[in-house]
């Protein structure tokens, strides 16, 4: 692991080091804990969003970190009907509290980029309604 992925915060008793995907991977676990994210996506994969696994949410995940504080870029798969703004919010709230508190470090920004939306089958299809 070079410097550049690892990032230093100083306190009184010494320093504290994070790897990039410490923070980027407590992020991922704080998005997929809010309902309605279907979840991770890694980029476009042959004009698909792809869907990621909880094995790869620091793959969904772009963060950049400081002394004191950090941004975060999350990339996420939504499921169909979900409100949005409302989701987002949620998501930005739970990632911040997630962050900061295991961390220290605070959240100047949390952007959200979602690049898909999952549909998901009817179980019984004599439910529609024609």
């Amino acid at each position: 692991m070079s410097t550049n992925d690892m990032n230093t915060k100083e306190e009184q008793n010494g320093i504290i080091s994070f790897a990039n995907d410490v923070v980027a991977t407590i992020a991922g676990l704080a998005t997929i804990e809010i309902g309605g994210v279907a979840g991770m996506s890694g980029g476009l994969s042959g004009g698909l969003a792809e869907l990621l696994g909880k094995k790869n949410l620091t793959k969904g995940v772009k963060v950049e970190i400081g002394k004191e504080e950090c941004a975060v870029d999350l990339f996420v798969i939504l499921e169909y009907g979900s409100n949005i703004p409302e989701m987002c919010q949620k998501i930005q709230e739970n990632v911040r509290k997630a962050v900061e508190t295991m961390t220290g470090l605070r959240v100047v920004e949390t952007n959200i980029h979602i690049q898909g939306v999952r549909i998901t089958k009817p179980a019984d299809d004599t439910k529609r309604v024609h």
